[in-house]
């Protein structure tokens, strides 16, 4: 039989000690439960940030992403990306994507091709130079777009980025409507929002949480697509058809607000228009029974044809022109909304939507 080992005399004044602790109330012994693990992500949207760096608000608002856990793409200007380029390394080293948002944020179809190149140009050297590396995504200012910007994107190698939702918060929303636009993104989607105000930055936690119920998570915007990934670049699931490709940035005008006849819907219609053309966006609400279709219809100016939509089936490009859900957006729940656009030559002003459920 193996002779027991002696226990050493300090260490069993060390145990006499500490049992007399726990007797006494004096040693609390704490267990760690195990670590929560993370929803499931389901599908990826894309937060946005246009318009920094910004001294005021940049570091709040990567502060705020961060404690969310949260990564997004912030669309620069080139003028404050030089000017605060310890701002750039921050969202970067937060993790953030970075893309271009042009030197000054001017009305870029109103420019040469060369004013254009120098515009976007000067902002990928300037974010190069903070960086390491070039934007591969550029957000037009306004949302305008043209077929001679786009060719200077693609010398560039860059890919035009728009959205699906807008979050109004350049139009003075509140961190509730915010929140409360970001909860209709669907997969694939993408949102604007802006550096620049407290209610944005107050109202990430919630977007987060929000999305986070659905199943949903922050991505990255694909160089290939402009839609939202995950993060490792695959594509999301089962993504909205129609992507939107050229959605506002800064621009609509307060938009009708006719309330939904009850078991109805309604449809509001915000404009961006430049000379030549012009970007709707459409939000439809439900009302009291909330919808599981719906279809918008209006009537163009003479005049003016779309060009292209997205998030919609359209039925026509002029005069009396309708819209139609897809298969993402088409179930509304009482008193709440979705969004829809199209992009369009001549003048849409004057356009009054109306909306059936189905």
């Amino acid at each position: 039989m193996p002779r027991p080992r002696r226990v050493p005399r300090r260490l069993c004044v060390t145990l006499a000690t500490f049992a007399l602790a726990i007797a006494a109330g004096a040693v609390a012994i704490t267990v760690a439960a195990p670590p929560v693990a993370a929803a499931p992500c389901n599908g990826y949207v894309g937060l946005t940030y246009d318009d920094g760096p910004n001294a005021g608000t940049t570091n709040a608002l990567l502060n705020a992403l961060t404690s969310a856990g949260a990564r997004a793409t912030f669309f620069n200007i080139g003028q404050k990306a030089q000017q605060n380029q310890a701002l750039v390394r921050a969202q970067q080293s937060a993790g953030m994507w970075i893309g271009n948002h042009s030197w000054t944020h001017p009305h870029l179809t109103q420019m040469s091709a060369a004013q254009m190149t120098s515009e976007l140009s000067q902002t990928q050297q300037a974010i190069q130079q903070a960086t390491g590396s070039a934007p591969r995504l550029f957000r037009p200012p306004y949302g305008e777009t043209n077929a001679t910007l786009k060719s200077v994107e693609a010398q560039l190698g860059l890919t035009e980025v728009l959205w699906s939702v807008d979050s109004q918060d350049w139009n003075g929303a509140s961190t509730s409507q915010i929140v409360q636009a970001a909860s209709t993104l669907q997969n694939g989607g993408v949102i604007l929002m802006h550096d620049g105000y407290q209610t944005t930055i107050n109202a990430i936690a919630q977007i987060v949480a929000n999305l986070s119920s659905r199943g949903l998570c922050p991505g990255m915007i694909s160089p290939s697509t402009g839609r939202a990934v995950a993060p490792d670049g695959t594509q999301p699931t089962n993504p909205p058809t129609n992507p939107p490709t050229n959605p506002p940035t800064n621009p609509p005008t307060n938009p009708p607000t006719n309330p939904p006849t009850q078991g109805g819907c309604s449809a509001g219609v915000t404009l961006n228009s430049w000379n030549g053309g012009f970007v709707a966006t459409v939000r439809v609400t439900a009302g009291s029974s909330g919808t599981n279709g719906w279809t918008v219809s209006m009537t163009l100016p003479s005049g003016a044809a779309i060009t292209s939509s997205w998030n919609t089936q359209r039925s026509g490009t002029s005069g009396a022109v309708t819209f139609t859900n897809v298969s993402f957006n088409g179930r509304i729940a009482a008193g709440q909304s979705t969004e829809f656009g199209f992009q369009g030559t001549g003048s849409g002003s004057g356009m009054t939507p109306s909306c059936r459920a189905t």
